[in-house]
């Protein structure tokens, strides 16, 4: 299974860059994956005519099945109502041939602190399948290289340990606008850059992640702009 990661897109903002945007769809049909997910951050303000903006974008993303959940600024300004209204649950899910993805909407409204809340525990409970992803924006893991911590969820560790015992195999995040990867526990923390804007950190350049699943576990970051690869996690599937 080949499944594209991109995160924090911002498509609505003074930061967005529509070149990198264009090249971005480029790369997406290149690669032609299996399921592409958008980990939050469509807009920057959550305002519905930036909805609106971010839904004739995504749009233009070539995959048959998308996975988008929202980001602490899709939640502002009443922001989680525009996204439903455009991009439907707030907690998607999709399966596939023992793959089995669960997205958890991490927002708040008007705040920047994650939280997912014991109500919604259960829905990792109830995954099934040989292969298990979950898909929120906010990171539960500090990220180096991104200043000061903030915003991680308020129920991280409570969540952490129903992942654990739940035996997810992988989380994926945004955010922090930073590539990185945790493996722990035997999950694989892993957090995606901003793929099209400026707001990046130091002297990083826009990137996605690729994600490639078969009897092993291969995951890149790729370079928007010149769409160059860079391997960083392999890893046989247990």
């Amino acid at each position: 299974m080949k499944i594209v990661h991109i995160s924090d897109i911002h498509v609505s903002s003074i930061y967005y860059v529509e070149e990198w945007g264009n090249a971005l769809i480029e790369h997406v049909e290149r690669l032609n994956p299996s399921l592409l997910i958008i980990s939050g951050d469509l807009t920057m303000e959550g305002y519905h005519y930036e909805f609106e903006i971010a839904k004739e974008y995504i749009d233009r993303l070539e995959c048959e099945n998308k996975l988008i959940v929202p980001g602490n600024h899709d939640a502002r300004n009443v922001g989680y109502k525009s996204f439903e209204e455009f991009f439907g649950s707030r907690f998607p899910s999709y399966m596939e041939e023992g793959f089995y993805f669960q997205g958890i909407d991490s927002s708040e409204p008007d705040i920047n602190d994650g939280h997912i809340g014991r109500e919604n525990y259960p829905l990792i409970k109830r995954m099934e399948g040989d292969f298990k992803v979950v898909v929120l924006h906010h990171h539960l893991i500090p990220i180096p290289d991104t200043g000061r911590e903030w915003n991680i969820p308020v129920d991280a560790g409570d969540f952490l340990k129903v992942l654990v015992d739940e035996r997810v195999d992988m989380v994926l995040t945004g955010h922090k606008h930073k590539s990185w990867l945790w493996d722990l526990n035997g999950i694989l923390f892993l957090t995606a850059g901003t793929a099209t804007t400026k707001r990046l950190k130091g002297p990083d350049t826009p990137s996605f992640n690729l994600i490639e699943i078969d009897r092993d576990i291969i995951i890149k970051r790729v370079e928007t702009i010149s769409g160059k690869d860079e391997t960083i996690y392999v890893k046989r599937r247990k």
